[in-house]
Parts: structure tokens; sequence; C-alpha cells
């Protein structure tokens, strides 16, 4: 009789709680694993709070300066804060093309930022390999002196590039502007930590296949730092920007001026027209806001990569 009952018993597992053993019972488990989802859920809903009031609190400046570039000039400057406009002010961005030469000034901030990344992409991956993988004398000298730059600030040394610029007679040209970037001593110490933390037996290997150094340089390790080579490409591109010093010292005519120099002109000791002042700083960063949303995963993946805060 029992081996009948034991046979068609359905396939439970129900668990009943054994007196004076003290283990729980299956039901008490269920019950608690239940109640997790629930405080899961809690701590998401929480989290994304947080995130959202953090998220808005940093972004607050760019809208501010949205709204004020469709202010007039007197809601900016009241007293009593205006938060939204009485009539939107799109004539704003009219006169920015009016006040300034806006297209010449974007085609020389594309111009100076495509050769200043190409030129440092060339240049520091290059030095940065040599320092890393290259035995040559004087090697530990000239990584010291290049390492020294990062600890003077340009303006240091901003008298004698001007007149290095002026004695070649590249004053108001984009050469001019580009020549003091073409490389860069942080770039080299970059792409230096990222040759060095590649494996040496690739190299090896390649050099027993009969590779040269420039074989090895070109073909193996120069793809494996690709995310290194984007930080740098990244980084860049953002300081060639919205660099103000040198552009403002090295060019007086606006038609030569990038825009982050052009948009300086706007401001005036006696009055300033913010609302055109900020409409233009708009048009400004939006290229390289657009080519971050486009780039945006690899942007995020090459910083983690190399760990730049």
């Amino acid at each position: 009789m029992t081996e009948q009952l034991t046979a068609t018993a359905p396939l439970t597992t129900r668990a009943v709680t054994v007196p004076g053993s003290g283990r729980p019972s299956a039901a008490s488990a269920r019950r608690r694993e239940a109640g997790r989802p629930g405080q899961r859920r809690g701590s998401h809903v929480v989290a994304h709070i947080v995130l959202g009031v953090g998220g808005l609190i940093m972004a607050f400046p760019f809208i501010w300066q949205i709204i004020m570039s469709l202010s007039t000039n007197a809601e900016v400057q009241s007293v009593v804060p205006t938060f939204w406009p009485a009539e939107l002010q799109w004539q704003n961005y009219a006169a920015v093309f009016e006040r300034l030469p806006f297209l010449d000034q974007l085609r020389t901030s594309i111009v100076i930022t495509v050769i200043r990344t190409l030129a440092q992409i060339v240049l520091c991956t290059m030095a940065g390999y040599a320092f890393a993988r290259m035995r040559f004398r004087g090697r530990a000298v000239l990584l010291a002196v290049t390492l020294s730059i990062l600890m003077v600030p340009s303006q240091a040394y901003l008298i004698s590039q001007y007149q290095i610029v002026q004695g070649f007679g590249w004053l108001n040209t984009t050469l001019g502007i580009v020549a003091p970037g073409l490389f860069s001593a942080f770039g080299t110490f970059l792409m230096r930590t990222a040759f060095l933390n590649l494996p040496t037996e690739l190299e090896e290997a390649a050099r027993i296949d009969g590779a040269g150094p420039f074989q090895i340089f070109w073909k193996i390790m120069l793809p494996l730092a690709k995310p290194s080579i984007s930080v740098l490409a990244i980084t860049t591109v953002l300081w060639s920007w919205n660099e103000l010093l040198w552009p403002l010292v090295v060019s007086t005519y606006a038609n030569s001026m990038p825009l982050a120099a052009g948009l300086a002109t706007l401001s005036s000791d006696k009055t300033t027209d913010y609302p055109v002042m900020m409409a233009a700083s708009i048009l400004a960063m939006a290229p390289v806001l657009i080519l971050f949303i486009v780039l945006q995963r690899r942007v995020i993946d090459g910083l983690a990569f190399s760990g730049l805060k």
C-alpha cells in the first residue's frame, strides 16, 4: 500500500518544518524571496531619482544658457531673474552672423583642430613607443625633459613662443595658431603608459618572424593601443577647440581667429549683449556636442580604458 502511494504521489517538493529542528519551512523562504524584488525595485527608484536630480543640476547651466540666448538683454540683466522670456528672441542667433565672421571662424577652428589632432596622434604615438620600447642613449634625460613640460604653466613660455612665431612671419595666420600645439607632453606620457602595459611577448614574436621596429609599431602595437589613441584624440579636440589665450595673442584680425577667440570680442568694457553672446556660444559648442553624441560609446570606452578623470 505504501509503495502504491509513493508511486502515485504528485512530484511536488513541499517542505514541512520539522518540530524542534529549527529549520525554516520552504513557504517562509519563498515569502522572503518574494519580498526581495520589491526591495530591489525600491532601491532602483531611489537611485534613479538621485541620478536624475544630479543630472538636472549639471545640465541646468546649459539649459539656462539656452533660455538666456532667447531673451532680451534687459531680461538677462534684471535684478529679479526672469526664468522664461516674455517673447522668444530668435533674432539673437541671426545677430551672431552680423557681428562676427562666424563661418570664417568656424572654418578656422575646424582646420586648427583637425591638424593638431592628427599631428598629435602621429607624433605622440611614435614618441611614446620610442620611450616605452626602444633603448637608446639619453632616453631617460629626454623623457625627463619632456615630462618637465607638464610642470611648467603654458603662460611661462608664451612670450618666447610669440617671438618664434613672429620671426617666422606667422602672425595672423592659421599656421601660427597651430604650430605650438602640434606636439603634447601629456600625449607622449599617455601613449608611453599605454605601450608599457602591452605584453612584450607579442613584440618578441614579431622580431622572431623578421619584423622591423616600424613594422612592429605599425602593425602590432598601434592597433592594440586604439583606446588610448581615442583618449588622446578626444582630449586634443576639446583642448584645441576651446583654446583662448594663444589665439588672442597671435591673431588680431577677426577673420583669422578661431571661434573661442572670436566670442571674446563680443564682450566690451561699456556694454555687452549677453543674449547674442550666449547664442554665439551655443552655436560654437554645437559641432563638438554633435561629435560627442555620434561617438559617445567610443568616448566613454576610451576614457574608461585609460582611467582618465
